[in-house]
């Protein structure tokens, strides 16, 4: 069973539950590269998962992949509905416009990742985001 057997219409899904789930897939990619990259202490692997997950860095691979014409027009359509979506919430560390591209993106991430067949694309955008932004070796401590 996928987990796109779970929901029949993935379009009636809410953007902020897709930017929910999002945020957590992206999480989950960031902190396995971090680990496979050589790991560390939790708290530099924490540091270090902050150059990906944080609002400013997804808002600006965001925008780089609209620069780069990278995405589908479903894609760039989904990423909107997830940018517009009303949260209601303030952000603490970015201006409201950042928070939004990022709300986006984790939305954009969130749908293909529930969306039957598009786990290679999840993967394609993660490993792009690496590629674009390559993981800072250290030595372990």
């Amino acid at each position: 069973m996928t987990m796109a057997d779970n929901f029949s219409d993935v379009h009636s899904i809410s953007s902020l539950a897709l930017a929910y789930m999002g945020d957590a897939v992206i999480e989950l990619h960031v902190r396995e590269a971090l680990i496979r990259s050589g790991g560390g202490r939790p708290h530099l692997l924490h540091l270090q998962a902050t150059h990906y997950v944080s609002a400013k860095a997804q808002s600006a691979f965001i925008h780089e992949l609209l620069e780069e014409d990278f995405l589908t027009k479903e894609e760039e359509r989904i990423f909107k509905r997830g940018r517009n979506a009303k949260s209601h919430s303030v952000p603490k560390n970015t201006d409201v416009q950042t928070y939004n591209c990022s709300t986006g993106f984790e939305a954009l991430i969130g749908y293909l990742y529930l969306t039957f067949g598009n786990q290679a694309r999840v993967k394609q955008l993660m490993k792009k985001m690496f590629d674009n932004h390559p993981i800072e070796r250290r030595s372990k401590e």
